[in-house]
């Protein structure tokens, strides 16, 4: 007998070991949201106080610093140093656009 193409295969038991890995990676998925929402509210208050001294959103020195400080975390930790520089800059843009966003309120 043919199985119907529009039924589902049978669910199969997921092994505890996969289970236990994916509760654990659900735990590092909620931290690290957390991490990034307590980062984005030091940014935030970063970009207030670079908007009343009237200094740029973007500190490109600075930023350099930081992807060379990141990538040699990563390396020490085993993380792919392209991946970090990658996540760090995805991180920085964001937080610039904020800053901007944060003058030009201020500004208003």
């Amino acid at each position: 007998m043919e199985r119907d193409a529009q039924m589902p295969a049978p669910r199969q038991a997921i092994p505890t070991e996969l289970e236990q890995a994916r509760e654990t990676i659900d735990n590092i998925d909620a931290a690290l949201v957390y991490i990034l929402a307590e980062r984005f509210r030091c940014t935030k208050k970063v970009g207030h106080i670079k908007a009343v001294h009237n200094l740029p959103p973007s500190d490109p020195h600075r930023e350099e610093k930081q992807v060379a400080r990141l990538r040699k975390l990563a390396q020490d930790s085993g993380l792919d140093p392209k991946f970090a520089e990658k996540f760090l800059k995805f991180i920085v843009e964001e937080v610039i656009r904020h800053h901007e966003d944060i003058r030009q309120n201020q500004e208003d």
